[in-house]
């Protein structure tokens, strides 16, 4: 029977040393700068959140002010009719969002006293908050390492470090590497960095290989290199 050669584990420790360098070193020089990077407010951090789903970050900045000026507290936006929270979300689109984030804030009036839960276990509890949103919440609003899992993380770590294969099929995979690559006590930057690095750098259609920090470890850059040179 043939075997399957493993990386060795120290590789892939070193591998994880240098992707947690460069990524923190180019966020500190390429991050954007961003309003709800500036709060550890949980509610800020949830209308973020919820807003940034399945919509740019370029529509969601003005929304995301004039919803907080009209609603800036979880008691305020439970105690709203639900037809003028969705009158304030158009045209961000997707509109079962401002629903699930009424609702979220009403259940938080009700059982939390308006403090939005830092558990993972309560947060996963509310509808509307799925895993992404809950790790997000935990790392962004209460500092905790805990993992996320976007489009952007996906994208960028099935690149970097898988390669083969369909990442819509390999997310439980990706949960655990996303988990793994965390540095102790900085899940808050690791996280943020990860985003902005799938979003300008390793994005989806134009992806900046040549200038790529991690080119020299990806496991897609050799087929993007030949790719290259076979056109050349």
């Amino acid at each position: 029977m043939k075997t399957v050669a493993k990386t060795p584990r120290r590789l892939v420790l070193a591998a994880k040393r240098r992707f947690q360098t460069r990524l923190l070193k180019w966020y500190a020089a390429h991050g954007r700068d961003l309003p709800w990077r500036k709060t550890t407010d949980p509610y800020h951090i949830l209308v973020s959140e919820v807003m940034l789903q399945q919509t740019q970050v370029d529509r969601v900045l003005p929304k995301y002010h004039e919803f907080l000026a009209r609603y800036p507290s979880f008691e305020v936006l439970a105690a709203a009719r639900v037809s003028d929270v969705q009158k304030i979300w158009y045209p961000l689109g997707y509109n079962i969002r401002p629903k699930r984030l009424h609702g979220i804030a009403r259940e938080t009036v009700a059982r939390y006293g308006g403090q939005l839960p830092r558990d993972a276990e309560a947060l996963l509890a509310f509808k509307g908050i799925g895993r992404y949103t809950a790790g997000a919440i935990r790392s962004f609003a209460f500092n905790e390492d805990a993992p996320i899992l976007d489009t952007n993380v996906i994208r960028v770590l099935h690149r970097v470090f898988v390669a083969r294969g369909d990442p819509k099929t390999q997310k439980s995979k990706l949960w655990q590497l996303s988990e793994a690559l965390i540095p102790r006590g900085q899940g808050y930057a690791f996280n943020q960095a990860i985003m902005d690095f799938g979003a300008l750098c390793c994005s989806a259609r134009t992806p900046a290989c040549a200038q790529c920090p991690m080119k020299t470890f990806c496991k897609t850059y050799p087929f993007v290199r030949k790719a290259r040179e076979s056109r050349a």
